[in-house]
């Protein structure tokens, strides 16, 4: 199968290129796709699935212009990869990328799944509404998966932690209590495996571990297997110093369960955070 893989340079495309490309013909590309229609009219060509992951990191401190950047790298890239699709003959399926952000905020002990069709509130919610329209548009059966934070100590929220928590500088961040909905990378690269292996697969999927837990409770796990104390807090008003509007992504809380992949049979490896941790952490993944 010939694959291409559009905004693949980060840490997830990174991982399905070198996955996928054991069974299939991968081509990873990053933010050159879009320079021009012209260039992405030719990237299209020839492809069997186009996997689409394109979009700016949300985790940094968000100004309008950045906020701009996050929404012109999710919708505008979706525009301008209709424009390309619709000047072929032969279709190739898709796959895109979008996240948990779509769900209101909740409590681990109340989970939303993909039954749940009223957004949240505020950026991230209308980002993922606006971005998923997108994504429909690009074909009728077009399969998005709904990502948690990708457990990788090779990037991603997870390698950003690791430092301060080695020097023992790890505590609850804006008091502990917002649910972190997740997923082993090894996870996360099983399930496209299988959309791969199930071309019939459409529609809304969320990609997390069935077993969501608090900030505080993945803080603990992850200094404790680090050997670490878990005791300097980092608070609400330190975090909007430091990542301003962005800050409601450390701060605010989405709980959320895969129940449509469950109910196909698909099984987690890593559907626990310690053994999640410990995995990643040992055998550095």
């Amino acid at each position: 199968m010939k694959i291409l893989i559009l905004g693949g340079t980060g840490l997830i495309g990174g991982a399905l290129e070198r996955h996928l490309s054991t069974d299939h013909e991968v081509e990873c590309v990053g933010r050159s796709a879009f320079v021009s229609q012209d260039v992405l009219n030719k990237l299209v060509q020839d492809r069997d699935l186009i996997i689409k992951l394109s979009g700016a990191n949300i985790v940094k401190r968000w100004n309008s212009a950045y906020k701009q950047e996050i929404w012109d790298s999710r919708i505008v890239t979706g525009k301008q990869l209709k424009t390309s699709l619709d000047l072929l003959k032969s279709k190739p399926r898709i796959i895109c990328a979008s996240a948990v952000g779509f769900y209101p905020e909740s409590s681990c002990d109340k989970p939303f799944d993909e039954s749940c069709k009223h957004p949240g509130t505020g950026f991230l919610s209308d980002l993922v509404v606006a971005w998923e329209k997108h994504s429909k548009n690009l074909s009728k059966d077009v399969l998005i998966f709904r990502f948690g934070v990708v457990l990788s100590v090779k990037g991603g929220a997870l390698s950003q932690m690791l430092l301060p928590f080695k020097l023992g500088f790890g505590g609850p961040v804006a008091g502990g209590k917002q649910c972190f909905s997740w997923v082993h990378v090894d996870d996360l690269l099983k399930a496209f495996s299988y959309a791969v292996e199930h071309p019939d697969l459409q529609g809304v999927f969320n990609l997390t571990s069935p077993n969501p837990v608090t900030q505080g409770q993945f803080g603990k796990t992850l200094a404790s297997l680090l050997h670490r104390p878990f005791l300097l807090p980092l608070f609400k008003w330190q975090i909007k110093l430091l990542f301003g509007e962005g800050s409601q992504v450390l701060t605010q809380g989405v709980s959320v369960t895969p129940t449509k992949l469950l109910q196909l049979g698909f099984k987690f490896d890593y559907a626990e955070v310690t053994s999640a941790l410990k995995d990643v952490i040992s055998n550095k993944k």
